[in-house]
């Protein structure tokens, strides 16, 4: 026998089927939108990986320099992440967004041009850090700006699903591009694949503008769509002129509500683990391909493609993450438990890596990458873990932060790394640094992050 609610009608399955095929899926379109910007996010900051190589040794650049080098977009975009995030609370996802691509494409574009106004190797390792921190701090809004167009257009059982997704074009990027930009580096030099990277986030820019609107002003969104995502816990009035969020949102970025945010225990549980988790996603942005070629022995051609492998199996796994945590929801398991479970298992296999420096096959070097890829994948799930727990009024501020610390690593690893192969001949304490990364994550949401639930500001 089934109860209900007084005053509720319950429902049935054919009423339930006919609401569900009658609400347009526009929430797909957007998310779409942001796995293919994130693709190319993601394909502009490995482009120096893929043409470094080439590039150091053309222009007479060491390994530490080249660390620098690779840790110049980190420095920017963790400066820019609460300015960002500021903007985008003021002035909403879209326009932030769109001026975000055009800027870091016109900065990558200028990086194939180094060798006209450079004439020395120190002049071009200056010319690449400044042109690659500009990158970084265009590319600043736009993980944040994520997370806030997620939250606002899918409901709490398929924002796991729809943030994995985003967060797995990182790998699809490699996927698509690595090989894509070994081949062009190959074949036209390394200059050629910054020309053309550039050149392609222009245009799609300007298809932003014209692609993504808010759950209230889509053109073509129904109202049966809007109350779903809505009564799902989608933050639908976001950007809204008036709405409670616009209102309350600071027209700077005040201390003390990023002083809130920093002396809660679970946000900065998530905070630090996600800083952690960053430092493999950088290990394998810049270094990979570099370990492939100089410790494996491959051509820049094949590290181009062979790099694909473990991406394949990231994007995998990011996919797999993301169904597993909206499954576990739906089973009735709780949010915490829903988030922290392929997080941790993720980790744990992340962990396998160190294996490579064990071995001397390049086939099962590449084997043991794609599993700690795939593990990687699968734990890449704390952009979800901020659409559930960042106050609604500040969601911009709030992912900026958590951004800023992970991508602290994007400062700390490629420096890190350049200096412990430099002093011991090898990538193996590089693979030990990475791994153990990997388990402070997993001491971080197992012993620190607690419940996780939305954090509420205090006024």
């Amino acid at each position: 026998m089934t109860t209900t609610a007084p005053g509720l009608t319950p429902a049935t399955p054919t009423s339930s089927a006919t609401a569900a095929a009658a609400r347009t899926k526009k929430r797909f379109a957007i998310l779409a939108m942001l796995f293919v910007v994130t693709t190319i996010n993601y394909a502009d900051r490995a482009t120096l990986s893929i043409a470094g190589p080439a590039l150091s040794k053309e222009l007479g650049i060491d390994s530490v320099a080249m660390g620098y080098i690779f840790s110049a977009f980190g420095w920017s975009y963790v400066l820019a992440q609460l300015p960002g995030g500021w903007l985008l609370d003021r002035f909403g996802s879209k326009r932030v967004y769109a001026a975000s691509i055009f800027l870091w494409s016109v900065f990558t574009l200028a990086q194939g041009g180094i060798t006209v106004f450079t004439a020395t190797a120190g002049s071009a390792v200056v010319a690449l850090f400044a042109l690659r921190f500009l990158v970084g701090a265009a590319e600043a809004p736009s993980f944040p700006a994520n997370g806030r167009i997620v939250a606002s257009w899918f409901p709490a059982n398929e924002r796991g699903t729809a943030s994995a997704i985003f967060n797995s074009a990182q790998y699809f990027a490699t996927v698509l591009f690595a090989p894509l930009m070994g081949w062009i580096t190959h074949t036209y030099g390394w200059p050629a694949v910054f020309v053309v990277m550039g050149a392609l986030g222009i245009v799609l820019s300007v298809v932003w503008l014209k692609a993504v609107f808010t759950p209230k002003t889509h053109p073509s969104v129904n109202q049966a769509e809007l109350d779903y995502i809505a009564q799902g816990g989608a933050l639908v009035h976001m950007d809204q002129p008036g709405n409670q969020s616009q209102s309350f949102a600071p027209q700077t970025p005040k201390l003390r509500y990023i002083k809130q945010l920093l002396s809660n225990r679970m946000l900065m549980g998530v905070y630090v683990g996600q800083y952690c988790i960053t430092t493999l996603t950088y290990f394998f942005l810049t270094w990979f391909p570099v370990y492939l070629v100089k410790e494996r022995g491959m051509s820049i051609l094949n590290a181009g493609f062979v790099a694909a492998l473990p991406a394949i199996c990231g994007f995998a796994g990011g996919v797999l993450g993301g169904l597993i945590s909206d499954g576990l929801l739906r089973r009735g398991k709780t949010l915490t438990v829903a988030r922290k479970t392929p997080i941790v298992i993720g980790m744990l296999l992340s962990t396998s890596m160190i294996l490579c420096n064990y071995v001397e096959s390049a086939a099962v070097v590449v084997a043991i990458m794609s599993l700690a890829f795939f593990g990687k994948g699968v734990g890449a799930l704390g952009w979800a873990v901020v659409s559930d727990t960042s106050p609604k009024e500040i969601s911009g501020l709030s992912g900026a932060l958590f951004n800023t610390f992970g991508n602290t690593a994007g400062i700390t690893t490629p420096i890190v790394i350049g200096y412990l192969i430099q002093g011991t001949g090898s990538f193996n304490a590089a693979l030990v640094f990475v791994a153990a990364n990997a388990l402070v994550a997993v001491c971080c949401y197992l012993f620190v992050v607690g419940d996780i639930r939305r954090h509420e500001l205090k006024r």
